[in-house]
């Protein structure tokens, strides 16, 4: 492709990025909402998790579409199934058929997330040139993740949270033209087999795996045991396959180099913590200090601010600091941003709250962009395109368990703290996430219902910690004697 062509084409990948950052915070702004619309608190966690788990399902799928009728096409038609559920959600009846829309769209996302990293590292052959990009990759995620809070919570409180999936439509349009007119790939002399008995292994295995996840403390534990079972099974036959099979969907030699297991190990540890940040804060806005949706959405900017610079600055700093010492500031920015979050009271002020959350932004922007490099070069360029999206699989795997088990918290906690009461319900607890429905509950029993929703708070945060120092501990084990230049060459 000519310069203009790739520069049409990377605003087309910055534009999917676009879509998948508001998607996220117009989301969590728009979840108290949605679940008291839909009467649906006991699914709170799933909201995010099924779209985590739709994409979980279908990374890998995407890498082996690409290949046999070219990236530029799996990405269109990532595009059209993102905008296809965003829509269906728009018109959602009820919580499940919501959730079943946010599942297409998840299968959706799972290509417009992981193939722009993909296409990036073939386009821009060079480190630091692919380091900028990557760069601006996460800044259009992230401005996007700044005006969705705006957008959508000013739709929310002036229309209704149905408006806030509409939004996607025409982007995803303009996106597809860019797509359609620009870009240009190199096709294959020869059409790839595709392994067709490893993708249906593998997603049936991840989705009985994290179905199984997702009903941790819904349904009995006899089926939960089941699924996991049932779902280490097919995993199990996948690897099987995988040994024998002539294109891997997963190759499994990238196993074996000790360098891309540390990256994914800090990956899946760095994103199961920070997801419980985005998706309470706005919540703690919300049910604990009676915030609009609006304002529930806004602590979410300081937070993206911090992260765009942060991505920005990645490619300038490399030269100078290691990728462990990145790395290391960002999980210690993260820890600052969980353990203040842990010590904050109901008493806390919200330009605190924002403050303290906005320090995760910096470990956010360093960690991906240092780490997604990282993974590419330890990779080589012949296992690049799978340790590509296998990185950004895991990334998504840990956010859908985490999610799931943070939901799990929160309700047990819920459940505890109205365990022995006759005067407050769980249908009350449903109402408390909302700020307009929250208006029609018993005002002198709203503190004790805060400090029920709080508690539960304190112990996601408290998970969240616990999953950093780890990370700490994983970096040090396979970073701490790295090279300091060995990213940029």
């Amino acid at each position: 492709m000519n310069e203009k062509q790739i520069k049409m084409v990377t605003i087309a990948l910055m534009l999917g990025n676009v879509m998948a950052g508001l998607d996220g915070t117009i989301t969590n702004t728009a979840i108290p909402a949605i679940v008291s619309a839909l009467h649906g608190i006991q699914f709170m966690g799933w909201i995010v998790a099924i779209y985590l788990l739709g994409m979980s399902i279908s990374i890998p799928i995407w890498t082996k579409i690409g290949e046999r009728i070219t990236n530029k096409k799996a990405f269109q038609i990532a595009i059209c199934l993102f905008v296809i559920g965003s829509a269906l959600q728009g018109i959602a009846p009820n919580i499940i058929f919501f959730l079943c829309s946010r599942l297409i769209m998840g299968i959706g996302a799972g290509g417009m997330g992981s193939l722009p990293y993909i296409i990036a590292g073939y386009v821009f052959k060079n480190i630091k040139k692919r380091t900028q990009v990557l760069g601006y990759l996460t800044a259009s995620f992230n401005g996007a993740a700044i005006i969705g809070p705006l957008i959508g919570g000013w739709l929310i409180d002036a229309f209704s949270w149905n408006w806030v999936f509409y939004i996607n439509i025409p982007i995803g349009a303009v996106a597809f033209i860019i797509c359609l007119l620009f870009f240009k790939p190199v096709t294959p002399k020869s059409i790839p087999v595709f392994d067709l008995p490893g993708a249906g292994l593998l997603s049936s295995g991840l989705l009985l795996f994290l179905l199984g996840i997702q009903l941790l403390g819904i349904a009995k534990n006899i089926i939960v045991v089941a699924l996991v079972i049932m779902s280490l099974v097919l995993l199990i036959a996948f690897f099987y396959r995988e040994k024998h099979a002539e294109n891997p969907i997963i190759p499994l030699s990238i196993f074996k180099k000790k360098d891309l297991d540390g990256d994914f190990l800090l990956f899946a540890f760095t994103w199961g913590a920070f997801i419980a940040v985005n998706t309470y804060l706005p919540m703690w806005a919300q049910a604990l200090l009676g915030m609009s949706a609006l304002l529930g959405g806004m602590t979410l900017i300081p937070n993206s601010v911090v992260e765009i610079i942060a991505s920005q600055t990645v490619a300038t700093v490399q030269e100078h600091l290691r990728t462990f010492t990145l790395v290391l500031i960002g999980i210690i920015t993260m820890m600052i941003s969980v353990g203040g979050l842990y010590l904050s009271t109901l008493q806390t002020p919200l330009w605190f709250l924002t403050t303290i959350a906005a320090f995760s932004g910096i470990g956010v922007g360093f960690i991906f962009v240092a780490l997604q490099v990282k993974v590419q070069i330890d990779a080589g360029m012949k296992d690049m395109p799978t340790a590509t999206s296998t990185s950004y699989l895991i990334r998504i795997l840990a956010q859908t368990m985490m999610a799931a088990i943070y939901g799990v918290i929160m309700n047990l906690s819920l459940e505890h703290g109205i365990a022995h009461r006759t005067d407050i319900t769980m249908t009350m607890m449903n109402k408390l996430s909302d700020a307009k429905s929250a208006a029609t509950l018993p005002h002198e029993l709203l503190p004790e219902m805060r400090m029920i929703f709080h508690s539960g708070i304190k112990e996601i945060m408290l998970v969240s910690f616990i999953l950093l120092i780890f990370a700490v501990v994983l970096n040090f084990y396979f970073n701490f004697k790295k090279t300091s230049k060995k990213v940029l060459k």
